[in-house]
Parts: C-alpha cells; structure tokens; sequence
C-alpha cells in the first residue's frame, strides 16, 4: 500500500467526507426517546450503499441494526467493523454553543451531537475502507459491518440479534471505534470493556409528607433509610461491603499488568480535562481502579424538597438510582442477587429494581492477532500507541467475545475532551482524518493474516 497516496487521497476527499458527515450529524437519531430512528438507519443504509457496500436493515425487537458486506472470498480473512447510528438526548440545549444537530467546526473541531459518539468514527471506519479501496483498488479481506440503533440505551436487543444470526456474523476479529483516545493524545488500543448493572431502590415513609416539626422524630425518613442502607454497602475508602461482590474477579495477567506499566500519567493534564484539579492518586492506582476494578456509583437521589428556599417537610418517598462497574468476570444477574440478599438483610422494606445490564469482556493481549493490530496502528500514526486491557467505561463487547467467541479490539479515532453525552459534543477534524487512515492501514495489515 502506498501511504503517501493514501494520505493524498484523503486530504483531497476532506470536504466531502465532512460534507458526508455533516449530513449524518443533522438527522436525529436519539435511541431513548425513539426519534429519528429509522430515518437515520435508511439514511445510513443509503450512504453504505453509495460507497459499494451491499446494506440491508434487519429488524429487531427494538431499533433496526443496519448491516453490510464485502465478500472478497469466503476463505479469506473476515474482519466484523461494529458501530452505532443512536445518540444521547442533547440536553439541556442552553448549555449548548451551537444548535446540536446542526454541525459547526469551530477552532478544528466540529461540534454536533454524535459526532465523537459514534457517528463520527463510524463514518471514519466506511471512509477508511473507501479510501482503501480507491488507492489500491481491490480489498485484501472480506469485511462485515453491524452498525446498531440502541448502544446508547444498553444495547438491549443486540445479543439477541448475534444470537439469531450467528452464520451471517462469522468473522476473524471484531474492530470497533468508540470512545475517547487517551489524554495524552497518544493512539489507544483497547482490548476490552466494564461491564455494567444499573440499579434503583425506593424508600417509602408515610402515605404522604409531613411536616417535619408535628411529625419530627414519629415519621420515617425514607431519604434517611436510603443513606443508612448505602453505608452498609460500602465504606468511606469506596470498598464494597456486599457479600461476594468481589468473588469473581479474574485479575490481569503478568503481561496485561505490564502494559498498564507503560501508560503515560500526567495528575495535572488530566485533573484539569476531566474537570478535578485535586486529583492526588498516582498513575498505577489510577489505570487499576479505572479498568481493572468495579465501581459502585451513584447517579441520581430524589426526595422531598430541593427547590429555592425552604419547605420544612419529612418526604414519604425516596429514590436512589446507581451504576455498578464490572470487570470481568463478574456477572450482573450474581452482582443484582447479591444486593438483593443484602438489601434483605439490612432495609428489607426498600424495593430494590433491575434496570439493566451488560457483561464485561475481555480479549488476551498475548494473541497473535492482537500485535498485528497494534502494528497497523503504530504505521497509521507513526508512534507506538498505547495498549490498554480495558477501557473505564461500557460497551456490548461481549456479544463478540461471549456469543460469538471472537477476539475483539477496540480504537478510539475520538479526542479525549470529546465531551461525549454532554452539551458540545464534539471531534477534532484531524482526529476523524486519522481515523479514516487508520482504518485503512488496518485493512491492509489484517489481508496478511489468512
């Protein structure tokens, strides 16, 4: 392959792959909220089917997931690209500097809601095998495309749908571009994700409020019921008291602990991107705590009064909504079990609620496949780039590694202030150039591999 030309190509496609992408950008596509979906998958069915990719629209029991091919040759090496078409609801647009579904580029980032999460970096993947194609002239591996409707409520029909097409998914490798880069803007590649159980509790008091000097001290709390059950679970230095949470936790290899070794820490850099300046833990604690521990976060409480002013009540109702990070090999359906038993035990009287889940997966970083992978993207960005176990955050990796049994890798083509499900989501355009090449480079590196 000549990289020179590839990148020539490129540069001089720019504005239409922009162009391109800002058409993407300006549909609606919000999974939660149901708006604009199937516009958005026949709109991106049409633009797969411009750049030669035969793309049909497969019904699920939620969103439709929108599916491609090139067949080069059945015996040929099969990479699986995976991607989604949804988006988070925008609000609240105030925040935002520009409206979220019309596209800006403002001091080289455009600026959209979905752009980094993952419009942006799916069409970085379509553009990379266009240009591929267009500078070479034949493609060296046969290349599958399943771009989802509902990752950004949980996947929820995703494992289903692999389930129900296990042939048609037969594939070498799974490639996914998703998520944020590193913070020191070093190329990531990350070889797996958390898992995630979201959970609620509410609390009853009194059939309704009460004020809280007549009834002080005769009334139930349940604000207070909800806080005195959540010391239970988890002490002051963040340990989970849970029976068994920890149980099943496989711990990294020799290999995979060395590689979080090599990551860059810079406490200040990145104290201030994420919005913390008085970060104080040092770089090992930080990469272990991010993927290779569980969280036990909490996300929203409601109850009683919090508006301007006072309002001197005891609340008959409390709630409590919390995210619960895996790694593997922790299970959601054991973790949700545990809490239950536990809940049982110390609040019987809170109704605990199964809001949804996602396993945590993992691919050896030891695997021949693995290093070809980190060769093509040490070419494309001509630097060693960084190799993480996993990622922080979640993704429905586990239908590839679980279901499907393949080996799954992750690339991030995104900035790291990305700002992902927040106002002014954006991506930097030389970003989204580098992930078109990239995706290219991966191409060619992977045609060797059968």
């Amino acid at each position: 392959m000549n990289t020179s030309a590839l990148k020539d190509y490129i540069q001089t496609n720019k504005q239409d792959f922009l162009d391109q992408l800002f058409t993407l950008l300006r549909q609606r596509s919000i999974s939660t909220q149901n708006d604009g979906i199937e516009e958005c998958a026949g709109l991106l069915k049409g633009m797969m089917e411009e750049l030669g990719i035969e793309t049909k629209i497969i019904s699920t029991a939620g969103h439709p997931v929108v599916y491609g091919e090139l067949i080069k040759d059945p015996e040929a090496f099969t990479l699986l690209i995976y991607g989604h078409y949804d988006v988070q609801p925008p609000e609240p647009y105030d925040a935002w500097e520009s409206p979220p579904f019309e596209p800006q580029i403002r001091n080289g980032k455009i600026y959209a809601r979905g752009v980094g999460d993952n419009k942006g970096q799916l069409m970085a993947q379509l553009f990379g095998v266009k240009s591929y194609l267009d500078t070479v002239g034949e493609l060296p591996i046969n290349i599958k495309f399943v771009f989802e409707g509902e990752e950004e409520k949980g996947s929820t029909n995703l494992a289903a749908f692999v389930e129900e097409h296990k042939d048609m998914l037969q594939a070498d490798l799974v490639y996914t571009s998703d998520g944020p880069s590193h913070n020191s803007s070093s190329p990531l590649v990350l070889l797996g994700v958390r898992g995630m159980l979201s959970i609620q509790f509410d609390a009853k008091g009194a059939d309704r409020d009460n004020h809280s000097g007549n009834t002080g001290n005769i009334v139930p709390n349940p604000a207070w019921k909800l806080i005195e059950l959540m010391h239970t679970m988890r002490d002051a230095d963040g340990h989970v008291k849970i029976e068994g949470f920890y149980d099943a936790i496989r711990p990294f290899t020799a290999y995979e602990e060395q590689l979080l070794t090599k990551l860059p820490f810079d406490k200040k850099s990145l104290g201030e991107k994420i919005g913390y300046p008085a970060l104080s833990m040092d770089g090992p604690s930080y990469y272990q705590k991010m993927t290779g521990e569980p969280t036990f976060n909490i996300f929203g409480m409601e109850s009683g009064y919090t508006g301007e002013g006072t309002k001197t009540i005891i609340p008959s109702t409390a709630r409590l909504k919390m995210d619960i990070r895996l790694v593997v090999d922790q299970d959601p359906n054991d973790i949700f079990e545990k809490i239950q038993k536990h809940v049982q035990t110390y609040a019987p009287d809170v109704e605990v609620t199964y809001l949804g889940s996602m396993q945590p997966s993992r691919t050896k970083a030891e695997l021949p496949i693995v290093q070809k992978v980190i060769s093509a993207v040490e070419n494309a960005y001509q630097t060693d780039p960084l190799i993480q176990p996993s990622m922080g955050g979640s993704l429905p990796d586990y239908v590839w590694t679980g279901i499907l049994g393949l080996p799954s890798i992750i690339v991030p083509y995104a900035n790291f202030d990305q700002h992902n499900h927040s106002p002014n989501e954006n991506l930097d355009v030389d970003y989204f150039l580098n992930g078109i090449n990239c995706t290219a480079h991966v191409i060619h590196t992977l045609g060797s591999s059968k």
